[in-house]
Formats: structure tokens, sequence, C-alpha cells
């Protein structure tokens, strides 16, 4: 491939500091409202349980309310692959225009859904529907987002500014905690579980039109415009993909797998464990997610800056080392029913979940080239996060139904944590790499 002095100039040089700001924040706002629509589900999901699937047994309805959290993830990849061969042909930019159009429309028609009181079975199908449409249209959003960003920055910078995206998404989470916690408090239970839930849903809307907007005003990034302008933009990028990247996609994903199910259970079930099994109540449980998930995204940078310094081989490893030693203290800890032990040990899982996110948001970009970046990162991305992070929250409900342990969940990660160990030492050192291949 052929370079140019300008490319040169963005990947060897500090960028311009006011376009990487406006670069961050247009990638942030739509990664922001993807994960916050899956955060409000989850922070929710007994509420939801109780419109849309009542019955005698809550475990029952807590499970099929899960899995239809789940089924959202089975629409993912299809996304991906769809959206990743977008961006590959026409570009970053207009691509993820499109995705924050149809995150932002299908979360807020889910809060204007009838409950299974006023429309019985169409109740929980369109709730089914609304979650295929967040699910397909989320699968190009994260992984793009990621290489809009990473392909603006400089090269020894990539993670730094990297983490600047899973910012946008602990914070997007403790956001939905938080308003869904004073909403709580300000309604209460009997009007929140009636119709105050749908709010959370509703605000989607305008935070999608106004991070279209952001979108819509942004440049494309230099390195596909080089390609562009070199006319070399994959004829076939699912085909290419697949064709030389299918080793690293399978290894990648491994590891993806444990940057997946710690993510969705530090954000997402957690809050769910420490009302079930630690007897915190609800808005107890969401103000210690609240507290964790700003937590979360103020360590994300300093993680991007180690990743910077001692490589993406060490951070992967050390993840998953901090996951293994952290995971059944925070379970414990969890199910105490103290609020301040609970927030502690929820934190204690998200320390190795941040770093896991970090390093994976640099990866999926370092590791495939410019051309198929988008088809291949939104791929693998899914595939891993349908499989190991859309089912998290049922089969640790349904581990701990099944065996009557509290810790039946926290044995799950460690077994995915080896197996995302081993996948870390077979992937290549690429701190150093110019994405510009």
């Amino acid at each position: 491939m052929s370079t140019t002095e300008p490319l040169q100039e963005t990947e060897t040089h500090a960028p311009d500091l006011k376009v990487m700001k406006k670069v961050i924040t247009a990638a942030a706002i739509g990664n922001f409202i993807e994960w916050y629509d899956f955060a409000v589900y989850g922070y929710l999901a007994t509420v939801l349980a109780k419109n849309f699937f009542p019955g005698g047994n809550p475990t029952s309805a807590l499970l099929e309310t899960f899995a239809v959290f789940a089924v959202a993830f089975a629409l993912r990849p299809i996304g991906g692959i769809f959206f990743g061969r977008l961006g590959d042909r026409i570009g970053r930019k207009r691509t993820l225009a499109l995705t924050i159009l149809l995150i932002s429309g299908s979360t807020a028609f889910i809060g204007l859904l009838p409950n299974h009181a006023t429309l019985g079975l169409w109740a929980p199908l369109l709730l089914v529907l609304a979650r295929c449409v967040q699910g397909f249209s989320a699968g190009g959003e994260y992984a793009g987002a990621c290489a809009y960003v990473i392909e603006h920055a400089p090269r020894e910078k990539k993670a730094t500014y990297a983490s600047f995206v899973p910012v946008s998404t602990f914070w997007s989470f403790a956001f939905a905690a938080g308003f869904t916690f004073g909403l709580a408090q300000l309604l209460g239970t009997n009007a929140m579980a009636e119709w105050g839930w749908r709010i959370p849903f509703l605000l989607a809307l305008p935070l999608g039109l106004f991070g279209f907007y952001l979108r819509f005003k942004l440049n494309e990034t230099p390195l596909f415009q080089h390609i562009e302008e070199d006319k070399e933009v994959a004829a076939s990028p699912l085909a290419e993909t697949f064709r030389d990247h299918w080793r690293t996609i399978l290894t990648l994903a491994a590891f993806i797998a444990v940057t997946a199910l710690s993510f969705y259970t530090f954000t997402t079930y957690m809050s769910t464990f420490l009302q079930v099994v630690g007897g915190l109540s609800q808005p107890a449980a969401l103000l210690s997610s609240c507290i964790c998930q700003v937590l979360a995204g103020l360590l994300c940078p300093f993680m991007g800056r180690l990743s910077d310094r001692i490589g993406r081989r060490k951070t992967t490893i050390g993840s998953c080392l901090i996951l293994i030693a952290a995971v059944f203290p925070a379970f414990m800890m969890g199910s105490t029913g103290n609020l301040g032990i609970s927030v502690v040990g929820q934190f204690l899982l998200g320390i190795g979940a941040v770093m896991t996110g970090i390093v994976t948001a640099v990866l999926m970009s370092e590791l495939f080239p410019t051309k198929v970046r988008y088809t291949a990162s939104a791929t693998t991305y899914n595939l891993a996060y349908t499989v190991f992070g859309g089912t998290a929250p049922f089969v640790a409900t349904w581990l701990i139904a099944q065996t009557g342990n509290k810790l039946s969940p926290a044995y799950y990660l460690v077994a995915v944590c080896i197996m995302a160990l081993i996948a870390s030492t077979r992937l290549p050192e690429t701190f150093k790499r110019s994405l510009n291949w």
C-alpha cells in the first residue's frame, strides 16, 4: 500500500486536539446510547418481568426477561457483518450515523409498548422485536466507534485515545443506574412498576438525535480516506475477512469472551445478584452499580496509558489474572447485604473488566488491516459478545437456581478467564504497530 505524507503526520505526530475532541465526543455519544439501552434493560429486569412475563414463579419470569435480553445478542453478529461491510465500503462516518438512529429509535419504542395485561401475548413478542432491532443495529456500533477514534489517533497513544470509548460505556451504565435510582426514589415503587419504567427508555430518542447531529458533521477517518483515494477499498470485505484472517478472529474472540462475560457480570448481573442473593433493595443495588460504573469510567484512561506503556500482551494476561483473583471475593462481598461491602466487591470485579475492555477496544483495530477493519472487528466482537455477553445474566441466574450455590457464576467466570488467558499468549504484540496496512 502506498503512503502519503499527511497520513504519516496523522500517525506519528500529535493530532489536532480540537479534531480529536470532536471525534471522541461523536463516537462516545452513540456508544453511550447503545450501552445505556442494555443497562436500563438489565437494571429494570425485575420490573420488566412483572410487566411482560407475569406468573407465579419470580425466578421463571426473571429467566424469561434475561432470555429476551440474550435474544438481542443473537442479532448482533448479523448486524456486525451488515454494518461492518457497509463501513468498509462507504466509510465509518456514514455507517455510524445510521446505527445511532436505529439504536435510539428501537430503545424509545420499548418505552411505548403496552404491557402483558393490556396486550396479552403480543406484548412480550413486540418486546422481542424491539430487542432484535436494537441488537442488529448495535452490532455495527461499538467496533465502528473504536475504529473511528483509533484511526484518528497517533500510533504511540492508540489505547489512550481508545480508552475514552469504554469510558462512555461505563458512564452510560452509571447514568442508567443513577437515573433509574432517582426515578425510583421520586416516583415510588408502585408508580415505577406501573409506568415510570418507560421514562428511561424514551430518553434514548433525544439523545440519539443529538448524536446523529454530531456524527453527521464530522469528516471520514484519514486512513479510510487514504484507501478510498488509492482505490483500495475492499470489493468483498466479508469474504476477504474470513479468507485471510479467520485464525486471528478465533483467537481474538476467545479473549473477547472474558471481556464480554466480565463486563456484563460487573455492569448488569451484579445489580440483580445484590438484590436476589444479597437481599439489597432495588434502589440500594442501583446505587452500588452507579458508584462502581463512575469509578470504572475514571479508571479507563489510566488503563489505556498503562497498555500503551507495557504493551497489549501484558495487559491481556494481567487482566485475566486480576479477574481470577477478584471474582470470588467480589461475589462473597456482594452476598453480604451490606451496601458498603457490596460496592467494594463489585468494584473489585470492575478492575479486571476495565482492563479487558480497554485492550479489546484497541486490539480490534490493530489486528486487522484498514480495508477490512470494520468488518473483521465487528464480526469478532459480536460473535464473542453473543455467546458470552448476552447470555451472562441468564446463565448466572440459571446456575444459582440449578446448583443452589450463590458462587456458581464465579466458577463460570474463572473457566472463561482460563480460556482467554490461553488465547492471550497466542496473540501477537501489536502496541507499536502502525494501522496503515
